[in-house]
Parts: C-alpha cells; structure tokens; sequence
C-alpha cells in the first residue's frame, strides 16, 4: 500500500493557474447562483451545493484524456462544469427546463451526459459506485486505455456495496479511479463518530487495492494524486483509492442548517484553507495582476448570469415527455 502522502507544492505555470482558478471560480459561481434560484423557489426538490470542494474534481479532470469516464453522487454539478458541460444546460435542468441535460426531467440529482462521459448523479448512497465499476469493466473488454472516476463521499464509505465493488474491481484490475471525497460529514454525522478507522483509504488494502490520501484544499496536489492514479490504471494494475480530504461550506443540502458544526471552523476554513484564494496568491505572489483575475472574475460572473437567464427562459418540458426515455429498444445496437 502506498504511503500517506503530505501536500506537495509543485511548480505550476502561471497558465495551468488561471486555468485551475478560473474553473473553480466557475463552480464557485455556479452553485452560488443555484442557491439563490433554489431561495427564490425556482429549483425544486433537493440541491447538494459543491462550494468549498472545487479542488477536488478541477485537479482531477486535469489528468483525464477523451474517452474517459466519470460517475458521481448527487452532489454533482461541479463535476458537469468541470468536464466541460454547458453551464446553461446544467442551470436549465436544475430549474426543471427543456433545454437541461435531461431535458428538465431528471434535476439537481440525476443529470447525464454520454458525449461528455458523465454518467451521472445518483440519489442513492453508494450505488454509483458499482455502476463505475461496470464503466470500468467495458474499457477492460474493449481494451481501449480508457479510465473511470468513480466519485463518493465518507458517508458512502461505509456502505456495502462498496467493499463488494472494491473486491470484483481488484480481482478484474479494473482500470478505476474510487475518488473518496471525505468532507468529514456525510450527511451531518462527523466521520469521527461514525467509524473508527484511521482513515477511509486504507480499507482497501483488505482487497490488495493501493491508493493514497490528499488534500483536497490544494487542486495541485490532488492533479499530481490524480496523475499517479491515472498512470496506474492506465498501466493495468487494477483499481487505485483517493480518499481526498476536502470541506464544504454549506450544509448538506439547501434544507440542512448545518447546526453539528460551529460557525467558526466553517469560518476557519474560509480563511486558512479555501482552495480558490490559495491559487489567487499563488497568481498574485507570481507574475499575475489584480487586472488579470477581476477580468476572469467578470467572464465568470457573465457565464453564470446567461446560464441563469436562459433556465428562466427556457420552457417546462412537454407533458408527453413523461412517456419517453423510459424503455431502451433491445433490437437496435447501442453504442457505449
């Protein structure tokens, strides 16, 4: 098993910064609006907001390649903007509109897109996680290189079905990712009161599984965590772990006030530890400008803002669309 890795502070060129700056800004921004929408009664049924995490998914997307895979919880937006889908097109089908993703049917929770190689936003806890192996065992058949992220939280952790998907994947050598993103609360129980493992990682060391720990306020060491998973699954080694330890300022959901944890270590966290300001120094402290960041600053506020409008605009889906997207026709042949 690979030892526990302590935050390494790579040299990072002041492009591959903004690029990183500008894409957690975009999700910052994103799931800002989206809890505005959700206050205003736009955005229906439950929303999981993303802020704080950013690092996690944009240091992570930075090693994938065209092809491969990725499969989340239903805390998921932040993982659609950072494989490049549309802003407008994930904001539409938060609001419940034609032109989402889904076409207004499938909501905050259950989002996809194949030409992005996003399966989804899944409500139930631990159920992606099989569904990433499978992702992961087609690209084994087929031979072709491909990698699959398979993304849960600490809460996840502690489901079964996860230990049954570890073990099939290690005895296949499945080429996938298990990105643990341990937030500390799963869904407001502390992860100290709900296991008494040292870490969450480690447990696959019971199925042969390597992996490592990270932190998952700094988006560079979660790229340079990421490339060393990639590189083994991509070897055909079989599965690798990242348990990334990560924070979110929100509470788990938009109905959740978050009251099990104080104001200020939320507080502290903003302060010290928050992944987007400590890339903003970074660029400050190098050669970028004030000018520079407000300029993506205001591209970003822009993006946001048309995405917003165009969910307003767009219309309530058809209600013959209740009747589609439910049957697949078992005599046509389905591309994967």
């Amino acid at each position: 098993m690979a030892a526990k890795r302590a935050t390494r502070k790579s040299n990072a060129s002041k492009e591959e910064l903004l690029k990183f700056y500008r894409e957690m800004l975009l999700i910052r921004r994103f799931e800002e609006k989206a809890g505005q929408l959700y206050g205003m009664g736009l955005i229906g049924g439950f929303c999981h907001l993303y802020i704080g995490q950013e690092a996690v998914v944009v240091g992570l997307e930075a090693n994938t390649e065209e092809g491969d895979k990725r499969v989340t919880t239903y805390r998921d937006h932040g993982h659609m903007l950072a494989c490049g889908m549309d802003p407008k097109g994930v904001m539409a089908e938060l609001t419940g509109r034609e032109g989402g993703y889904s076409k207004g049917k499938g909501g905050s929770m259950h989002m996809f897109s194949k030409d992005a190689h996003f399966y989804g936003g899944h409500g139930i806890v631990g159920a992606n996680v099989p569904l990433g192996a499978g992702l992961a065992l087609s690209d084994k058949y087929k031979g072709n290189d491909r990698v699959t992220f398979t993304y849960f939280g600490d809460g996840a952790a502690n489901q079964g079905q996860v230990y049954e998907t570890y073990n099939m994947a290690e005895i296949w050598d499945l080429p996938v990712v298990f990105v643990i993103e341990n937030n500390g609360y799963a869904m407001g129980t502390s992860v100290k009161r709900s296991t008494k493992s040292p870490s969450l990682w480690e447990r696959g060391a019971a199925y042969g599984i390597e992996g490592e720990e990270v932190d998952g306020m700094d988006v560079l060491a979660v790229k340079e965590a990421g490339a060393r998973a990639v590189e083994y699954c991509r070897a055909g080694k079989g599965p690798y772990i990242l348990e990334v330890k990560t924070y979110r300022y929100r509470g788990h959901s938009m109905s959740d006030p978050a009251k099990y944890r104080t104001r200020e270590e939320v507080q502290k966290m903003r302060e010290e530890r928050d992944a987007i300001e400590q890339v903003r120094k970074r660029l400050l402290e190098g050669d970028a400008t004030e000018d520079e960041l407000k300029a993506i600053d205001k591209e970003i506020k822009e993006i946001v803002n048309e995405a917003a409008e165009f969910s307003k605009e767009s219309p309530e889906p058809q209600l013959s669309e209740l009747w589609t997207d439910i049957y697949v026709d078992g005599t046509a042949p389905q591309n994967a």
